[in-house]
Parts: structure tokens; C-alpha cells; sequence
């Protein structure tokens, strides 16, 4: 982690413009449904952070269609990462592409980098590093309020998963 600094999960603000406007990567390396080795990243514009079983988490979401989704199934550890303003077209093509069908590293002009065995972007101004710790499957019984279910119009409901936030990077200025 040359180019970054690591620093405290406190000094991490704003989740609700990081995540709901500015939107993360979300970058796992795992076996795909075929069980061939991969390392895929997916645009994710929902999730948050908090303090869960007295630790602190993030949590995301992710449909079982997704390609990044079997990556997240076969592994322990991910990573989120946060880009700066200039690679919002990269963004738009890592929320657009399959990785199944393309290689998003090479059409995002993204580079896939590593830390103790994550995968990450290079190009990230902040990165968490995290270990799941739950996951399950949205249910359509669970929907209290019924005018959500219009999000899922093929009952492809996202795979939550809650994570332990191990350690959070900032690149260097």
C-alpha cells in the first residue's frame, strides 16, 4: 500500500454522498459459477457502514445475476473502493458491464491492485478493506412496506452482506 496512508474509520465521512451519489466499487476475487478464478469489480450505489455485534461494518447489496456476485460467495474478504470526481466514466462502465462478458479492468481503464490478498482499485482515493460476516437473501415476506417490491419486477432479490470494516486506506496526497 505505497501510495496510501491508513488511517481511522472515524476520519471516513459522508457515507451518504460516498455511497448514494458518488457510488463505490465493490471488488472481490473468488471462483465464478464455472469455477474458474476471477477478480471482478461492480458499481454499487447502495450500502452503509455502522457499528453491528460491536464491530465495525459495512453492509451492501448484490443480485445473484450479478458476475461479482459468485466472487463474493467464494471469498472472505472484499474491498470497497471510493474514486475520486474524474473517474466517474469508469464508474458508469464498471455499473454497466459484465464481467462476465468483458474484462472491466481493460474497458474501465481501471487497475486491479492488491492488499494482504484483496483486490482493489488503484485508482481509488479511499479504500475499505473488509471480512464478511453474514450474509442472506432479501425476502419478499420481509417487505413491510410493499411499494419497495417494485425494485425487484423478476423477484431477483439482492444478497445482503455485512462485513467487518478491518482496515480503511486513503491515498496520499
Amino acid at each position: 500500500m505505497q501510495n496510501f496512508d491508513k488511517i481511522s474509520l472515524a476520519a471516513f465521512d459522508g457515507i451518504f454522498e460516498k455511497i448514494g451519489k458518488e457510488w463505490m466499487l465493490i471488488t472481490a476475487k473468488g471462483k465464478t459459477k464455472y469455477g474458474k478464478e476471477a477478480v471482478n469489480t461492480m458499481t454499487a450505489s447502495w450500502g452503509g457502514y455502522g457499528i453491528l455485534w460491536n464491530l465495525p461494518v459495512a453492509f451492501l447489496f448484490v443480485r445473484p445475476q450479478r458476475f461479482t456476485f459468485s466472487l463474493l460467495e467464494s471469498s472472505d474478504a472484499f474491498s470497497l473502493s471510493f474514486l475520486p470526481e474524474e473517474k466517474r466514466a469508469a464508474l458508469l462502465t464498471c455499473g454497466t458491464l459484465s464481467g462476465k462478458n468483458v474484462d472491466k479492468w481493460k474497458a474501465s481503464g481501471l487497475t486491479p491492485l492488491e492488499n494482504e490478498g484483496v483486490p482493489f482499485v488503484g485508482e481509488a482515493r479511499t479504500v475499505l478493506f473488509c471480512r464478511k460476516l453474514y450474509a442472506a437473501p432479501f425476502l419478499e415476506e420481509g417487505f413491510i412496506n410493499k411499494e419497495l417490491l417494485q425494485n425487484y419486477r423478476t423477484d431477483d432479490f439482492h444478497q445482503m452482506y455485512i462485513a467487518e470494516i478491518e482496515s480503511v486506506f486513503s491515498k496520499k496526497e
